[in-house]
C-alpha cells in the first residue's frame, strides 16, 4: 500500500461514516478485513508514521485550543482524529497548527477530535485475519516528547495570540 492508496481509504471510509470518527473506525476494520494481512501491516505503518509525526507540541496547542483542554490522552486520540480527517486536513495542521480554523468545515465537540478507535483499527483487523497480535511494524519509535517548543497552555493570552484563528473561531 503507498501513501496515496492509505489516504484514499482514509478518505473513503471517512465519507462512508459521515463523518463520524466511531463510525469511520467501523468502516475502516471492514475495508481492511477485505485486504491482505500485510497490506494491513501497510497501513499500520503509515498510520504510524503520521501519528508519529504529529507528535508536536505546536499542534498539542491547537488541539488545547480547539477542545478546550488537552490531557496527553486526549492529545493521542486528537492525533487519530486529524489523521482520519484526510491528508490535506493533517498535512495542513502539522505544517500550520492554526491553520485548523480554516482546514475545518464543522466542529461538533461531541464527536470530533476524539479518534481512539481509528488508532486500533489496524491491529482489530490483523487480528482478526490471522488470529495473532500484529508484529513490531518495524518504523522508528514515536519520540520520548513532542517535538518543538513547548506550549503553555494554561496562559490563555499566549494561546490567544499564537493561534489566533483558531482562538476566534473556537474560544471567543
Amino acid at each position: 500500500m503507498d501513501e496515496t492508496e492509505f489516504w484514499e481509504l482514509i478518505d473513503t471510509t471517512r465519507a462512508a461514516a459521515e463523518g463520524d470518527p466511531e463510525e469511520q473506525a467501523d468502516v475502516l476494520v471492514d475495508r481492511l478485513l477485505q485486504m491482505d494481512p500485510e497490506l494491513v501491516l501497510d497501513f499500520a505503518r503509515h498510520f504510524e508514521a503520521r501519528y508519529n509525526r504529529a507528535y508536536r507540541w505546536d499542534l498539542w496547542g491547537a488541539a488545547w485550543v480547539l477542545l478546550d483542554g488537552c490531557s496527553d490522552d486526549a492529545f493521542d486520540f486528537f492525533r487519530c482524529w486529524l489523521i482520519g480527517q484526510g491528508r490535506e486536513v493533517f498535512e495542513g495542521a502539522v505544517h500550520e497548527p492554526d491553520s485548523l480554523a480554516e482546514l475545518l468545515d464543522e466542529f461538533d465537540d461531541e464527536i470530533d477530535g476524539d479518534g481512539e478507535e481509528l488508532g486500533y483499527a489496524a491491529d482489530e483487523a490483523y487480528e482478526q485475519l490471522t488470529g495473532t497480535v500484529a508484529p513490531d511494524l518495524g518504523i522508528a519509535p514515536a519520540p520520548s516528547e513532542p517535538e518543538g517548543a513547548p506550549v503553555d497552555f494554561e496562559n490563555e493570552g499566549k494561546l490567544a495570540q499564537r493561534y489566533p484563528r483558531l482562538w476566534e473561531r473556537f474560544r471567543e
